[in-house]
């Protein structure tokens, strides 16, 4: 594939300074596709999974349209969670201090768990750039402490999980806002058919940017362990014998098995932490805290909590709960084995997820199975070689019954001809079991 380089965009030296200053090489492949049409004023639907670069895809060519002689808002970010808007904010505020801006251009973060009053003050100096969740953004907005009026472009980051989590009524009452003509910008890992409601009614002839998930770089190893009769933590705790991970990041498939696991592990004396939507503010405030400060070697998440939260150093993600879909595997996975470092995803498995598991090989996905035994890895038997082996006798008799052609009108001798019928395919099952074997 032929690189890029942000040369060819044409941006200010402003932006060219910052991405020097974020030591930026070459564009990402969505960077590539979206910053020229962001450029060039289009309505985006991008859609590409975590860590492919699709936050600076947006904010260098919006920061390329700043403007030191308007007043007012100029763009706003939207995002579904107060991390994730932390996260993009922080980001935002870096780009200004590296453009060298810091007197002429200001950002403001607008989320939940701050208070009403302070922030409307600080708003009476309105800023360039609101980044926020839309709630919060649109309680501003009611109260006359801040108009949107006057912004270009309008950002609305993981669309998927702001419909999840009903925000996206938010967000459509932010537009009614908004300038008829807003340049809106839509970013998502997956595109469920409930937003093809929002796109129609908001995006006019928008670009469609999708980048095909990388199933897995050539650095990630992937394992699969079967729970059978083991329970996840104590499965847990022997792969945690074996990995001495930088960070882990253990996946659940809800709130509950991710309180019930956590308290496990702790019980068991694992150096865990644990992340999900149903903790306060403050206290999901303090987690993250925490990870930064590497105290935790593991911690235990939801897919809601974690979805576009960057949490740098991960060398393992382990699903204690494998997810019911394809691609909430890869974005699970996506956290390791980032910017060509190695990493490994561990994944417990029941009987019930061996339709995944034929997806995911389907799409060409390699998996170690494994077992662990004396703290070591143990190969273990693919899932499906009992379906490989060839058919019994008893079996092929079965198959053979299954196949005879049933009489409605029963006549003389029937049974006699369906025997003859019978023992005819069960020759014919046995030649072909036999090929195959001698195929495989």
């Amino acid at each position: 594939m032929e690189k890029h380089t942000f040369q060819e965009f044409a941006l200010t030296p402003e932006v060219q300074q910052i991405i020097k200053g974020l030591q930026f090489a070459y564009p990402t492949e969505i960077q590539s596709k979206v910053i020229p049409a962001v450029l060039q004023g289009k309505n985006i639907i991008g859609q590409s999974q975590t860590g492919s670069g699709k936050t600076h895809a947006y904010l260098l060519p919006l920061f390329n349209q700043l403007s030191d002689k308007e007043t007012g808002v100029q763009f706003v970010i939207t995002a579904p969670t107060r991390e994730l808007a932390t996260q993009i904010h922080a980001e935002v505020k870096k780009m200004i201090q590296l453009s060298g801006k810091e007197e002429v251009f200001s950002a403001k973060l607008l989320i939940g768990g701050t208070d009403k009053q302070r922030m409307a003050h600080k708003l009476k100096m309105p800023p360039q750039i609101i980044v926020g969740t839309p709630g919060r953004i649109l309680d501003m907005v009611k109260d006359e402490a801040l108009s949107i009026f006057s912004a270009a472009s309008f950002v609305v980051d993981e669309a998927d999980l702001m419909l999840d989590l009903g925000f996206i009524n938010d967000v459509d009452q932010l537009l009614v806002r908004c300038k008829p003509d807003v340049q809106l910008l839509v970013f998502s890992a997956t595109i469920p058919e409930k937003l093809q409601h929002f796109f129609k009614k908001y995006l006019q002839n928008p670009l469609y940017v999708k980048i095909e998930n990388e199933l897995s770089p050539e650095t990630m190893q992937h394992r699969l362990v079967v729970l059978r009769h083991r329970d996840e933590a104590s499965v847990i705790m022997q792969i945690a014998g074996i990995i001495h991970p930088y960070m882990a990041i253990i996946f659940t498939n809800g709130k509950e098995q991710a309180d019930k696991l956590y308290a496990e592990l702790n019980a068991h004396g694992l150096s865990v932490g644990l992340l999900h939507g149903g903790l306060a503010p403050r206290e999901r405030k303090r987690v993250l805290k925490d990870i930064e400060n590497l105290r935790y070697e593991y911690l235990v998440a939801t897919d809601l909590a974690s979805r576009g939260i960057d949490i740098k150093g991960v060398s393992h993600v382990i699903n204690a709960q494998l997810p019911m879909d394809e691609d909430f595997y890869i974005h699970r996975v996506g956290r390791t084995a980032r910017a060509g470092m190695e990493g490994m995803a561990i994944s417990l498995y029941k009987q019930e997820d061996l339709k995944l598991i034929a997806k995911l090989e389907e799409k060409g996905l390699t998996f170690i199975f494994s077992d662990i035994a004396n703290g070591q890895w143990q190969e273990a038997k693919h899932w499906n070689k009992r379906n490989l082996r060839p058919k019994t006798t008893s079996e092929v008799e079965k198959e053979a019954w299954k196949q005879v052609r049933k009489t409605k009108k029963v006549k003389p001798g029937y049974k006699k001809k369906m025997k003859k019928e019978q023992e005819a395919i069960k020759r014919k099952l046995i030649k072909k079991n036999k090929r195959n074997k001698y195929k495989k």
